[in-house]
């Protein structure tokens, strides 16, 4: 399975909505948008860490590189050494 797919499904997977489908796009601000808490924050990490054998280092912990399935795919990119 694709990279972005698998992180998608896992965002959609935890999202905190009351509607039963929510139309999240790739560039959505997930957490501007309230669909997920700072507790997700911390599972969400874990996962990235786990699903995708990186490591996030602190400096890299910024809320901006988290808020969006893209910013986290290019932060993803960045730590496997993916060329555009």
């Amino acid at each position: 399975m694709q990279q972005k797919e698998q992180l998608r499904q896992f965002i959609a997977s935890n999202l905190i909505v009351f509607e039963d489908e929510a139309d999240l796009k790739d560039d959505d601000n997930i957490f501007q948008l309230g669909y997920v808490n700072s507790l997700f924050a911390m599972k969400l990490l874990n996962y990235i860490e786990s699903e995708f054998d990186v490591k996030i280092e602190t400096e890299e912990m910024d809320i901006k590189n988290f808020s969006s399935i893209n910013n986290i795919m290019a932060l993803l990119d960045k730590k496997l050494g993916v060329k555009e």
